[in-house]
């Protein structure tokens, strides 16, 4: 058996102010996009890197508030070129951690992405 990475789906209330945030602001990429008809919620898939999230618009896809774990290397350079955005709804800063350095960051829906640099130690 082989089990892949799960891909976390979060809710999306606005369609243009989510692209405006991760597609603009954090980088992803749309990959697909899909509608079963025109007038009803967008459902897409996004990507940076190995990084894969489903945003939906379906009510009951997800909770709205949820919060993800992003494992990654160089959390402070990426803190530096999202800062260099002037993003006018975040400016992420860096909290070191025990364990590591994390830069959590709320997407317009609620939800909370926990960008995690593990040390080295």
């Amino acid at each position: 058996m082989q089990i892949s990475g799960a891909i976390p789906v979060l809710r999306m209330f606005s369609e243009e102010k989510a692209r405006e945030f991760y597609v603009d602001f954090l980088g992803f990429s749309v990959d697909w996009e899909h509608r079963f008809e025109a007038d009803l919620p967008l459902y897409m898939q996004i990507r940076r890197r190995d990084l894969v999230i489903h945003l939906t618009g379906h009510h009951g896809d997800a909770t709205p508030g949820s919060t993800i774990f992003v494992p990654m290397q160089e959390i402070e350079p990426f803190c530096q070129a999202l800062n260099a955005k002037g993003y006018g709804f975040s400016r992420p800063g860096i909290v070191e951690q025990g364990w590591g350095k994390v830069m959590e960051i709320a997407d317009p829906s609620g939800n909370r992405i926990r960008f995690c640099e593990l040390s080295q130690d």
